[in-house]
């Protein structure tokens, strides 16, 4: 039996570009913007933020997201996908990793309340959603309210998700070290090794933040090589057993980046899963 093709990074980074219906700014850096994609129907809209993932590094960026967002866009959901200040230069100006990238997080996700009433969205309808990376960065995002006053990636009056859709997320930045996913990227992001800046860990992993007290759904592919499933399971698993609405969605033949890919039969099943969330 021949082995499973699957979808490179490669290919992935080349789908073609989806525009979004507005581009806009949230900060004076080059990489706080959002793209905003709208359903062609009246309002008020559901609403998914939508985070791209690619290691939190600057040379990976919201683009490929494009396609997803704007199919899910057609089946009526208003999409912000955020981009975010990342690791290196390529592409921003290396200024992100602790605290940057997390406070870009949060005040992206915190400016729909200013956005809703102009593109007509619904902030009772939000779902939280994000690949890889950006699932980490999709369940910190419901879970930082958690977070102490005087943490530095605090901010007041965070806006409240329905329900997360996590795909292929990094979960546990503690173990991803341990894992080696991403190579040495969650060390960068938090300032350091565990040992070292323990607090940071503790403040900026999901893993650390458990119960969310919100349901979460994380999709994996079962031949995903860069997040493996079996990474993923645990945070599951504990997330149940302290209380959380979780679910586990294993996709069989798939790897990484098939569950982002909307035309792709794993795409569909995510757009299925992320609308369900609206239901």
């Amino acid at each position: 039996m021949a082995a499973t093709e699957l979808i490179s990074s490669e290919e992935y980074a080349s789908l073609p570009i989806q525009a979004a219906d507005h581009r806009i700014p949230y900060g004076d850096d080059p990489s706080q913007f959002g793209d905003l994609f709208l359903p062609q129907s009246d309002g008020p809209h559901p609403v998914l933020f939508l985070l791209h993932g690619g290691c939190w590094r600057a040379k990976y960026g919201l683009a490929p997201m494009g396609q997803l967002a704007r199919a899910l866009a057609n089946r009526g959901v208003a999409v912000w996908s955020l981009e975010y200040r990342r690791l290196g230069h390529d592409v921003s100006g290396g200024e992100g990793g602790w605290p940057n990238t997390f406070l870009d997080v949060a005040h992206g996700a915190d400016l729909l309340r200013d956005l809703a009433d102009e593109h007509a969205l619904d902030l009772s309808r939000v779902v939280v959603a994000g690949h890889s990376a950006g699932g980490h960065l999709a369940l910190w995002s419901a879970a930082r309210r958690r977070l102490p006053a005087d943490s530095p990636i605090y901010t007041p009056d965070p806006l409240s998700f329905h329900s997360v859709v996590a795909l292929a997320p990094v979960c546990d930045l503690e173990r991803a070290v341990a894992w080696d996913i991403c190579v040495d990227a969650a060390d960068v992001l938090v300032g350091g090794h565990p040992r070292e800046v323990w607090a940071n860990y503790y403040q900026g992993s999901p893993s650390a933040l458990l119960p969310l007290d919100v349901r979460h759904v994380t999709i994996n592919g079962a031949l995903d090589d860069i997040v493996p499933l079996d990474y993923v399971r645990p945070f599951v698993n504990t997330a149940r057993k302290l209380g959380d609405d979780a679910k586990l969605i294993p996709v069989p033949d798939v790897g990484h980046f098939e569950i982002v890919v909307a035309n792709h039969p794993a795409g569909q099943l995510v757009i299925d899963a992320i609308l369900e969330e609206f239901a």
